[in-house]
């Protein structure tokens, strides 16, 4: 499987970020959560970026158990390879989105074994933020791309240019929860064409009101987070894939043991999906407590292993900034899927 990514990619990566300057974010504590020390299995990276946390979790996990990473960008895909060389023998990197997971992995777990922990590390990565001409940032002037594949079509100067008002807007409203949504859409239209990152930002923040452009955000910041999620269609994809994260993870019958799946987010959104995935998971019956049996049948198939979120202390925070908004959630499956359930 790397070999056959490293065909497609040539194995070079434009312009490299140093991945030992990369720290990535609760790596202890998600190191203790999925790694897999007492027999074989495949643990899945759902997002392997720059593979630092694969790199943790291959170093503390048995020598027969197999990482799959999955990355929709192929520069990642080639830096994750390069980086976690070592553990070659145990590395299938896949170049496909995470809502593919079980046909991706399921072929593999007749020969690799159960999946023993899935893990997504969501939103943009350093790799992706830190290359100017990604058009991510606003800090770099550069063509507004933001596609986290690059195979795929659709730009944000695509999104951006073509639009409707209302769907700008509502888009801006909700994937950005930007309160100055209607004034920025209707600035974007009267702008247009823009074709690069500086004058986005620049349209955004004559648009806004004065006082919302003197705080220490930029006041692009949650535009640019809602275009990325537009164009790559993040949500969408992490609703249908943490479901099929749960399945795979999930026992056999009840005499095996299941696995583990945990959930690194930055962005309300994401953690309100990852949370109510959860909840339903870990709950039992839901009859009325006056009711003398249960009439609705419904059993847990899932515990948490962490209780509400975790977030990275004031140290980590110091030493990268950017795990400030990190929140982790994890739970065990602890039975099979019940029967019924979509």
């Amino acid at each position: 499987m790397l070999q056959l990514f490293d065909t497609i990619t040539g194995g070079e990566v434009a312009a490299p970020m140093q991945a030992a300057s990369h720290e990535p974010v609760l790596v202890d504590r998600i190191t203790r959560l999925l790694a897999v020390t007492d027999g074989p299995g495949i643990v899945v990276d759902a997002t392997i970026g720059m593979g630092g946390h694969a790199l943790a979790l291959l170093a503390a996990s048995g020598p027969d158990v197999a990482l799959v990473g999955f990355d929709r960008d192929p520069d990642a895909l080639a830096l994750a390879g390069r980086r976690l060389a070592a553990f070659r023998s145990q590395l299938h990197l896949i170049h496909a989105g995470y809502d593919e997971l079980i046909e991706q992995v399921g072929p593999l777990r007749d020969e690799l074994g159960a999946v023993r922990a899935v893990l997504y590390d969501l939103g943009v990565s350093s790799l992706q933020l830190d290359r100017a001409d990604r058009g991510f940032s606003f800090r770099h002037d550069a063509p507004l791309d933001m596609r986290m594949d690059t195979t795929a079509d659709r730009t944000a100067a695509d999104l951006v240019n073509s639009a409707a008002p209302d769907e700008l807007r509502d888009l801006l409203r909700t994937y950005g929860e930007e309160r100055h949504a209607g004034r920025i859409a209707r600035a974007i239209v009267d702008a247009r064409p823009l074709r690069t990152t500086s004058e986005l930002a620049d349209v955004v923040a004559a648009a806004v009101p004065a006082r919302a452009r003197s705080g220490p955000r930029h006041p692009a910041t949650r535009t640019f987070q809602a275009l990325r999620i537009a164009v790559n269609d993040e949500l969408n994809r992490f609703r249908a894939s943490l479901p099929q994260a749960l399945e795979m993870a999930a026992p056999t019958t009840s005499a095996d043991r299941g696995g583990r799946v945990a959930v690194l987010s930055y962005h309300s959104l994401e953690d309100r999906i990852a949370k109510q995935t959860f909840v339903d998971a870990a709950t039992g019956c839901v009859c009325p407590p006056d009711l003398p049996v249960c009439g609705c049948g419904r059993r847990p198939w899932a515990r948490a292993l962490t209780r509400g979120i975790v977030r990275p202390d004031d140290a980590e925070v110091a030493r990268n900034p950017r795990a400030r908004s990190a929140k982790l959630r994890a739970i065990e499956m602890i039975a099979p899927r019940p029967t019924g359930d979509d």
